[in-house]
């Protein structure tokens, strides 16, 4: 008589437990045999709540899904879902991831007045004239003089950075950060960045070859231009 498959496999980790479902079975499957294996194995009603975390593998579900798996699982189980996580993303969150991941190069120059945003990272070949602005969410490149504001990681990134072959600006932002315009006289020799300091609490500007040295997570596009 063939062995029936394992379809829910339970592991204790110091955080808790992890729970993976076989993403090669139907989603019903799945579900009646947690519930048998929750059923007969309840915990004792003195015993702590337990964080739980759900591995899917290259399983996808929807809400609603996600919803009734963690009610199964906390309903007087003494468990709390913690994360739910799969190898699979919806087609709408990875076209965003995309996007948001995504270099936009523009060649132009930004005059006083004008306001270019754009979602992930920009390149931007050409100056930023004082009253100009660049926004993004990811990191700004500019390969030109900086003399307006720039705005790096609008929607929160700290980690994001600000590069300029000539760093005069009006105003750096950074996420939440506000810096004004760097008390030297820059001598355009060398590329410069913006970033935030932790330390600090405040933005700092660097040449762009500290950045090896900062441990900051480089992009493939920031490598090629931090080894030239």
């Amino acid at each position: 008589m063939l062995e029936k498959k394992q379809l829910i496999t339970i592991k204790g980790t110091r955080d808790g437990l992890t729970l993976f479902i076989d993403d090669s079975c139907s989603y019903d499957e799945a579900y009646k045999d947690l519930s048998e294996k929750l059923s007969n194995n309840r915990p004792k009603k003195d015993e702590p709540v337990v964080s739980v975390s759900v591995k899917l593998g290259s399983r996808y579900l929807n809400q609603t899904q996600k919803e009734e798996l963690k009610e199964l699982i906390n309903l007087g189980n003494h468990f709390r879902v913690v994360s739910i996580y799969s190898d699979v993303v919806a087609r709408h969150d990875a076209l965003q991831w995309m996007e948001e991941s995504e270099v936009k190069t523009i060649n132009r120059i930004v005059r006083s007045g004008q306001i270019i945003e754009v979602k992930g990272d920009l390149l931007l070949i050409g100056d930023v004239n004082p009253g100009g602005t660049v926004e993004s969410t990811g990191n700004i490149y500019i390969m030109g003089s900086l003399h307006g504001i720039a705005h790096a990681g609008v929607n929160g990134n700290r980690d994001a950075i600000i590069v300029a072959s000539f760093m005069k600006p009006n105003q750096l932002r950074i996420a939440d950060y506000i810096s004004r315009a760097p008390d030297y006289e820059s001598d355009g020799v060398y590329m410069e960045c913006g970033r935030v300091d932790e330390k600090q609490d405040k933005i700092v500007i660097d040449r762009l070859q500290v950045l090896s040295h900062k441990q900051v997570d480089l992009s493939g596009f920031e490598r090629r231009i931090n080894n030239g």
